[in-house]
């Protein structure tokens, strides 16, 4: 997307991280911040109990990461001076993106048609909680709520008789996945543009993309007529297949198996795990009786499992065909050995010329993975963006004292 320029008014993660994948694959991304406070998300110092910052730097995760590659500019657009400015970058964008409601939109006149009356030709991209229309276009929504709660996601996993409700995995969950289908939108929009001349308004809500990623069990319920029954916690897996389910280690680790063609998969499994015997056994003998009886071989292969470490696993399976895979921290996902090796797993230099590291989007081009800088700091482009637009100094100074520009 070299040569692609965005124009971002956003903030916190769900349109943001839009930007950044936009600017991972090559495009311009200017990020326009309140010209006091920057991003909203500037301000949180904790995410999930955990602290968002490394003490003494300014490297921050939660900003580096759905911000890497922009240039960011303080710039108050509820000022006079500000509008010019803004002007010129819309007329300079091919695309503009933004999550701000209904309200704010128009009140700052970044409405698309605000937009397209400065610039017919750009690609407009909104980001909402709930959808563009309806009646909850002009409600706020995170991923908490658009994405996970109203999405089933956050019911379906959560145990009939628990006592307090699943909560999302990770931080930004949600937002994360759907930047990455607005950035996947706008390339759409434009690749048409580039065909037919018509720029699209590209609309991605958080509960929409909720719904997409719960597609099967929505489609499953629809077709039911009712909601699909919970999962029972208590059962290790798929009831007629012992090799979907999940078996813990010796050392308090979990295997998870997927292997969804049971009698393809049997006889390579037991002979991998030192019980060849039970290819031949009378109960497991044939994929009808394997299904049949498939929580004795479950029971059977948990015994096994129990006895050796997750290390030991991982050397004993790991030339066998079928698919399975052990669970993960965070910790072991940022040191994974396949994504270290494509290179999703990036380095990026902070401010303070210390090397750092970033998980880079899933998409890569030509098989190279992208070579990622920093987030800006809060208005850190400011003047450079300003003389780009040909303004002066002492143009620069007047939207200072103004209190357009930071």
């Amino acid at each position: 997307m070299e040569g692609v320029r965005v124009l971002e008014v956003a903030q916190f993660t769900f349109v943001p991280a839009a930007g950044a994948v936009l600017a991972d694959w090559g495009a311009e991304v200017v990020k326009v911040e309140h010209a006091e406070t920057g991003d909203a998300q500037r301000g949180i110092v904790k995410a999930f109990s955990h602290d968002v910052a490394s003490e003494g730097t300014s490297f921050a995760p939660l900003m580096d990461g759905p911000n890497r590659g922009k240039r960011s500019l303080g710039l108050a657009l509820d000022k006079p001076g500000a509008r010019p400015v803004l002007e010129e970058l819309v007329r300079r964008s091919d695309v503009f993106l933004t999550n701000f409601l209904p309200g704010a939109r128009a009140k700052l006149g970044i409405d698309v048609e605000d937009i397209r009356a400065i610039n017919p030709d750009i690609v407009y991209a909104l980001g909402a909680g709930f959808g563009h229309t309806g009646p909850e276009a002009d409600k706020g929504g995170y991923d908490a709520t658009a994405f996970w709660a109203r999405s089933g996601s956050a019911d379906y996993v959560t145990p009939s008789d628990a006592a307090t409700l699943t909560h999302q995995p990770a931080g930004a969950y949600g937002d994360s996945i759907g930047g990455l289908t607005i950035a996947g939108g706008i390339a759409a929009a434009l690749f048409a543009r580039s065909r037919t001349g018509h720029a699209s308004v590209v609309d991605v809500s958080l509960l929409g993309v909720g719904a997409w990623a719960m597609q099967l069990s929505v489609n499953l319920a629809l077709m039911a007529g009712a909601p699909l029954p919970k999962p029972d916690g208590g059962v290790r897996g798929a009831s007629h297949n012992p090799l979907v389910a999940t078996y813990r280690t010796r050392d308090e680790r979990w295997l998870m198996l997927s292997m969804l063609q049971p009698g393809r998969y049997w006889p390579e499994f037991c002979q991998a795990i030192g019980r060849a015997d039970l290819v031949a056994d009378e109960r497991f003998d044939t994929v009808e009786k394997l299904m049949a009886n498939a929580e004795q071989a479950g029971d059977i292969i948990a015994e096994v499992v129990a006895t050796r470490t997750k290390d030991e696993w991982v050397q004993a399976l790991s030339d066998i065909e079928g698919q399975w895979s052990v669970v993960q921290n965070t910790w072991e996902v940022g040191h994974d050995a396949s994504l270290t090796a494509i290179g999703q797993i990036a380095e990026v230099v902070d401010a303070e010329g210390s090397a750092r590291k970033l998980v880079a989007n899933p998409v890569q081009f030509d098989r190279t993975p992208p070579t990622l800088t920093r987030g800006p700091l809060f208005a850190e482009h400011t003047e450079d963006i300003l003389h780009e637009l040909g303004l002066s100094d002492e143009q620069i100074l007047e939207l200072k004292i103004e209190g357009a520009v930071t």
